[in-house]
């Protein structure tokens, strides 16, 4: 089926120029140039973030665990822990004080009936029960034991206290299950007992499953789903959401002080006494630690501030903090934009905002987009360009440096003759992909007549033409250039930040002369302490020798070799930021020596005469030249006529690029006047 489009008046709302594939290889394109890694690449666009097409900033991972570290300041800075004893400890103290309230309210009411023993029994009561009360214990959990076995006067206060412990156990249990439902509002023993159900059959299904049986998730589920409102899918769905919960409690307790850790710990074997019950939650607590080592069990938080927080508060935060720990665990340590779709993004959007959840969800997309583009590719584990992902780079780096040059001095950068520099044979061929696109306009015609009456179609205007109509004049071409680019990549070239203007120069060459000048050989020569030829292929991941020494003797040697076996005319550019420091002796050693000796300038200079027998023109483009390399290339072009150019990183390109081309265009100037003398 076609695809259909719609189209509106832009009123700035709409959405239309998100982040794309191309738009993120050209923002990609630098960092690939400088490191030639694409799995490096990624991560430094996920530290740092990007903007799409339309200008909206995308988060990086940096910024992003910013944001986490203060969401996590803040609440350590507001809160203070002890306030989940102080809010058990006020309810303890408001209940005694009704119950004080009602035993003096009994003895009045006694006393003014005018019954003695009425009286006497009132006060002999309040007396006992004034005594108990003043005898309290004052840690929480004595205070607790000590009120379950009080006989109250005020019905109130003893329907409070139940109250409170049944809301204790609620906030105890809650550890073991992401939310309460609502089953479980009131904790009767038979709750706990089921409760205890519940746990005895989860650690048996763990057990079943460490087997390799069948856990029995599903009937598990029948049984005791209303323990889950959340629904857990799964097995490990289910045992997660029980891992966090009971991690929060956990780190709430390590942050707790020793004694008031005891006092929780007294006060839950207070509440929860029934010692198979605690026998099944530490079971299932060291079963969940095992499987969830990555929850911070150990965690703890130094809280600083001076709002107190209840137990419910304070375990919600302590949940908030163990999730901006394990989304920080996962930022930090992601490797690839693949590894960020495991976050929750949801838990992202609680945390962070919607605009940082959007941020990672088109960051987690980046290496899908790549791949679907046929940019890059998964080999042996790893990424790498694709050949349209380096015919990519290639065309991003000749953008970028023609769009420094001034619009109206190239223009399009045709060149100005039609056929430049090839001579017509009078005859014909079929276009083909490369071929100059000297048109020859009868015989198109005709062939496109011919085209239209196999298919029984009759003859009629305008003619329409199709790619296969086409027939070209076929010449001889004779202007054809051969060009070996010689790149200095010693260490010199990143220490002065030379090193990413000349790859990208190299890149851009490149991609001029195998999409404009497809007849023309571009050969490529990496030196530094020795030299070496690279393949185009090899190109973008080249990087700079950790070696000492700029050898363009040997250098000089391997563009000669390759040009004697091409045809045309020929050249070498080499991009350098330094003299000659190194030479190969006539045994085949290197010798390398700073300052550079004589041996070493004249084994170069030998081959630069060489070169200039050979009808070689050696262009040199130098990059922060020194009084040294100065004198060093007026000798080389001396000897050999070619142009030296003293440049720097930023105008590196233009000087390469126009020089290039001015050369193709006096090639054609100089072959059509010979052609019409």
């Amino acid at each position: 089926m076609p695809r259909r489009f719609s189209y509106s008046r832009w009123d700035g709302t709409q959405k239309g120029f998100d982040l794309d594939a191309d738009g993120l290889f050209d923002q990609l394109t630098d960092d690939l140039l400088y490191h030639g890694d694409v799995n490096a690449a990624l991560r430094r666009l996920l530290q740092d973030g990007m903007r799409d097409r339309s200008g909206e900033r995308v988060q990086g991972l940096r910024e992003m665990l910013e944001r986490l570290r203060q969401q996590r300041q803040e609440r350590l800075d507001r809160h203070d822990l002890g306030g989940v004893y102080q809010e058990i400890a006020d309810e303890l103290n408001d209940i005694v004080d009704e119950e004080r309230h009602a035993i003096e309210q009994a003895t009045s009411a006694a006393e003014r009936s005018g019954d003695e023993r009425r009286t006497k029994a009132a006060r002999d009561a309040a007396a006992d029960r004034n005594f108990r009360l003043d005898m309290l214990p004052d840690d929480l959990a004595g205070k607790v034991r000590e009120l379950s076995a009080y006989d109250f006067e005020s019905a109130d206060a003893q329907r409070r206290f139940e109250q409170l412990l049944d809301k204790l156990r609620q906030q105890l249990m809650q550890q073991m299950v992401d939310q309460m439902s609502s089953s479980m509002q009131n904790m009767s023993p038979a709750d706990i007992a089921r409760m205890k159900d519940m746990m005895a059959a989860l650690n048996a299904m763990l057990e079943k499953r460490e087997r390799g049986e069948d856990p029995g998730f599903e009937q598990f589920m029948e049984q005791f789903g209303d323990f889950f409102p959340e629904n857990p899918q799964s097995l490990d769905e289910l045992l997660e959401q029980m891992a966090r919960r009971m991690a929060a409690m956990q780190a709430m307790l390590n942050s707790m002080t020793p004694e008031q850790r005891a006092q929780l710990q007294e006060l839950s074997n207070q509440l929860l006494d029934d010692m198979d019950l605690r026998w099944q939650m530490d079971q299932l607590g060291r079963n969940l630690q095992s499987l969830f080592p990555q929850m911070g069990w150990g965690q703890q938080y130094e809280f600083e501030g001076s709002d107190p927080m209840g137990m419910a508060q304070a375990m919600q935060t302590m949940q908030e903090l163990g999730d901006l720990d394990q989304l920080e665990n996962l930022l930090r340590n992601a490797t690839s934009p693949g590894a960020l779709a495991e976050a929750d993004m949801d838990r992202v959007r609680d945390l962070l905002g919607d605009d940082a959840a959007r941020s990672l969800e088109r960051l987690a997309e980046l290496t899908r987009m790549l791949e679907e583009q046929g940019l890059i590719q998964q080999k042996e584990g790893r990424l790498e360009l694709t050949p349209k992902g380096l015919r990519k780079i290639g065309s991003n780096a000749l953008r970028d440096l023609y769009s420094k040059l001034a619009k109206d001095r190239f223009g399009q950068h045709q060149l100005d003759q039609q056929g430049q520099g090839h001579e017509r044979t009078y005859e014909t061929k079929a276009y083909e992909f490369g071929d100059p696109f000297n048109l020859d306009l009868q015989r198109t015609i005709r062939n496109a007549l011919q085209r239209r009456a196999v298919l029984g179609t009759a003859a009629q205007t305008p003619v329409k033409l199709a790619p296969e109509d086409f027939e070209i004049e076929r010449t001889e071409h004779v202007t054809r250039s051969s060009t070996v680019l010689m790149l200095d990549l010693s260490m010199s070239m990143p220490m002065r930040d030379n090193f990413l203007p000349a790859k990208k120069v190299a890149m851009a060459l490149h991609s001029l002369i195998t999409s404009q000048f497809p007849r023309d050989y571009m050969g490529l020569v990496g030196f530094s302490e020795t030299a070496y030829a690279l393949t185009p292929a090899q190109l973008p991941e080249v990087s700079w020798d950790f070696a000492y020494g700029t050898n363009m003797h040997h250098g000089f040697t391997l563009a000669r070799k390759m040009l004697a076996r091409q045809s045309g005319t020929t050249q070498i550019i080499m991009i350098t930021d330094g003299e000659p420091t190194a030479h190969i002796t006539p045994r085949g050693d290197v010798y390398f020596n700073y300052p550079p000796v004589q041996a070493t300038v004249e084994a170069t200079l030998r081959e630069v005469v060489r070169c200039t027998r050979e009808n070689i023109r050696i262009n040199t483009f130098m990059l922060d030249a020194d009084s040294g390399l100065r004198s060093f290339i007026e000798k080389l072009t001396s000897i050999n006529r070619g142009r030296a150019f003293f440049t720097n990183h930023q105008t590196l390109g233009d000087y390469v690029l126009v020089d290039f081309i001015e050369h193709k265009r006096q090639q054609g100037r100089g072959r059509a006047t010979r052609r019409a003398g």
